[in-house]
Formats: structure tokens, C-alpha cells, sequence
């Protein structure tokens, strides 16, 4: 394999590539990224950098003095891509042919049907959308966020630090109660009632309203709730319209095996936009998670590079953090497989906690709460043969 291009110069894509050259390829390596920013992180962009602790240049990913090699064609959109010869075709008219081709294009915020042109309503999945509503922030007032998950949690969180009014908005009756469980997510979403944030549950939104700029998100119960801002946090879209007709199969994402692989000869997928099939589940699911970005594209690289023959090792069970109110919540494994849930380590009422999953007395996910160290044990645990 003589060239390689990476379609995403965010985490994944940059994580795809750095893996490429400790794997030992040296040949030609073009990374093409949709955003002018050379990869940076995003973590921070719902927490230090909306809060003004961190600024765009300490959010690089890449280390002091490290040269991958690449070609950098950067505020370069994907339009399209020839399985024949894999060629990507770009927005701008360009193409790049490869050998190889790592699918990392990510994914993108949702929005709020009815919301464009309305000034004060944002999502948050690149640094200028943190930047908008940084500013935005600075304003003061009140501001209502659409979606309990994990984003709108931190933002939330964020702009309580800041002094804002907040309320959060979760049409479904308990938030988190996909990724932790409704049990052990209304534990966490209780971090809102503790600072004196409102957590409106069970109704979905209608629609916000404004001459201009928003000024109340209406609810489907018929309640008129009044912004100032308006975060919309209600899930990503996997960033795959580019490959419709191409050949690689699309479902939720790339379709992949256990270690990225398309199906598509030479073509891998990795990121937010890679729907890998898990065998501790059985089905195939997008992990739209730090860890997964940073860790998974060293099994793509190896079935790219080994042509499909390398035997992928057992992928680690899904991990994430999220840091709230003063708060360090980890999570790691599925909580959709289990069948019990028991605070181990201190407790629930103290916001300090260690709670493991089981199912048939195994544990199969644990959730800690300010419980770094005994996180870290049990995390080992799950990955144990």
C-alpha cells in the first residue's frame, strides 16, 4: 500500500493516522478535514472553553513538534467516494486517489426543526459553535437547554458556574436512562436539582419563538418556558450523506465489522460515523465516545494495512466521563445488559458512589461518581479474561 487518505482530521482521523505510521507505513498520507482547524479536542468545548478557562489554542491535540508526515487538505468537504479505485471526491471539485481510505468523517449536531435564522439558538459540536455561545453566554439572563444527555448536562453545569438562570428540558422521563440506566441516570441528573437548576422530564418540545432572537421554547404540554439562549443537545447524525451510492454500507453509520472494516476492499471506518459490530452484544452500534476515537482506529489501521487477514483483538468495553457541577462521572461497559444495579462503594445521597451492573451475577458495566480509584478497579475487572 503506497498511499492513504484519511477523511476526518478530528480525533479519530488523527488517531487513524498516527497508528498508520507506528504500524510502520510510510507511504503517502493525506488527511482531509471538512473544519480549517488542525484536530483539536471537543471534550472541553461544553466545559473549560465555554466557561473561558481554556482558550482555541489549548485545545490541540496534536504534540509540540510532531510531524506525521501528511498532506494537510484542510476547509476540504467530502462529496464523494469511487470504491473502484478509491477515489475521494471533494466539494471543491478536487480528487484524492489511494490505495487505502479510513473513513472518519464524524458526526453532526442535531437541530431543532423551525429554529434557523433565529439568533440565541445554538448546538455545540465544533469550536465555533462554542465560540457563539460563549458569547452568548456572556449576555447573562436565562437559558434553557433541549436534551438531558451528557452534552446538555455539561453545558448546563457550565453555565450554572456562570451564573445563569438554567433550566434543562428531557422529553423522556428520566435522563441518561440510555446509556446508565433509569435508576443510576436519576441518581445523576439529580446534580441539576442540587444546584438549583430545573429539570423539566417527560415532555417533548414544540418549537421556539422570537422576533429575531429567541425569547421562549414552547413545550408540547402547552407550557411557555423564557430564554434568553437556547442549547439544543438532542443527539448527532453520523456525517455519511457523502458515501450514498458508493458501495460502503450505510446503517446508522458505516456499517463495520468487529475491527472497522466496510466489506468495501481497502476502506475502514473509525469515529463517530463507524458503526462497528460488538460481539459482547452482537449487533452493531456507533460508540460516539473520546476513548473509542482514540482507540479503535489502531484495529482499523491493522485490517487496512493487512488487507483483512489481522484478527482483531476483543475491543474494550465502551468508556466515557463527564465532568458536572464539581463532579467527575465515569462509566464503563453496557447497562443495557444487565439485569441488577447496586451501589458497592459509598453513596448514592452523597453524590459519591460506585455502582456495578450485573447480569446473572456478572458484572457487565460500572458507573463511578467521584469514585476515581475504585473506578479504575473495577473498569480492569470487565476487561478481565
Amino acid at each position: 500500500m503506497r498511499s492513504v487518505a484519511v477523511v476526518g482530521a478530528s480525533l479519530a482521523g488523527l488517531s487513524a493516522a498516527r497508528s498508520l505510521r507506528k504500524h510502520g507505513y510510510d507511504g503517502r498520507l493525506v488527511i482531509i478535514g471538512d473544519e480549517t482547524h488542525r484536530p483539536y479536542d471537543r471534550p472541553p468545548l461544553s466545559k473549560e472553553f465555554l466557561a473561558g478557562k481554556v482558550d482555541e489554542d489549548g485545545l490541540g491535540l496534536e504534540a509540540d513538534g510532531e510531524d506525521l508526515g501528511a498532506e494537510w487538505l484542510l476547509g476540504a468537504r467530502a462529496a464523494g467516494l469511487d470504491r473502484g479505485d478509491r477515489s475521494v471526491r471533494l466539494a471543491d471539485g478536487r480528487e484524492v486517489r489511494a490505495d487505502g481510505v479510513v473513513i472518519a468523517t464524524g458526526a453532526a449536531a442535531r437541530t431543532l426543526p423551525g429554529s434557523d435564522g433565529l439568533a440565541g439558538v445554538h448546538v455545540l459540536r465544533t469550536v465555533e459553535d462554542a465560540r457563539a455561545l460563549r458569547d452568548d453566554l456572556a449576555r447573562g439572563g436565562g437559558l434553557v437547554v433541549i436534551g438531558g444527555g451528557f452534552i446538555g448536562a455539561e453545558v448546563a453545569s457550565t453555565a450554572y458556574g456562570l451564573g445563569l438562570d438554567v433550566t434543562v428540558v428531557e422529553a423522556a422521563p428520566t435522563p441518561l436512562a440510555g446509556p446508565l440506566g433509569p435508576e443510576m441516570g436519576g441518581v445523576v441528573s439529580a446534580l441539576h436539582a442540587d444546584h438549583g437548576v430545573r429539570l423539566l422530564c417527560g415532555t417533548g418540545v414544540q418549537g421556539v419563538v422570537g422576533n429575531g432572537r429567541v425569547g421562549a421554547v414552547l413545550l408540547r404540554d402547552g407550557r411557555r418556558i423564557p430564554a434568553d439562549t437556547v442549547v439544543v443537545g438532542v443527539g448527532a447524525r453520523p456525517c455519511t450523506d457523502w458515501l450514498e451510492g458508493s458501495g460502503v454500507p450505510l446503517e446508522n453509520g458505516v456499517r463495520c465489522d468487529a475491527a472497522g472494516a466496510t466489506g468495501v476492499p481497502g476502506v475502514v471506518a473509525v469515529g463517530d460515523c463507524a458503526a462497528w459490530y460488538d460481539p459482547a452484544v452482537g449487533t452493531h452500534r456507533r460508540v460516539e465516545h473520546w476513548t473509542g476515537a482514540r482507540e479503535r482506529p489502531a484495529a482499523a489501521v491493522a485490517a487496512l494495512l493487512s488487507g483483512g487477514t489481522a484478527a482483531p483483538a476483543p475491543p474494550r468495553p465502551p468508556y466515557f466521563w463527564s465532568d458536572q457541577y464539581g463532579v467527575r462521572i465515569q462509566f464503563a461497559g453496557h447497562a443495557a445488559q444487565a439485569d441488577s444495579v447496586a451501589v458497592e462503594e459509598g453513596a448514592a445521597s452523597d453524590r459519591s458512589f460506585l455502582a456495578v451492573y450485573r447480569r446473572a451475577g456478572r458484572p457487565v458495566a460500572v458507573l463511578g461518581v467521584d469514585q476515581a480509584r475504585q473506578f479504575t478497579r473495577w473498569r480492569r475487572q470487565l476487561t478481565a479474561p
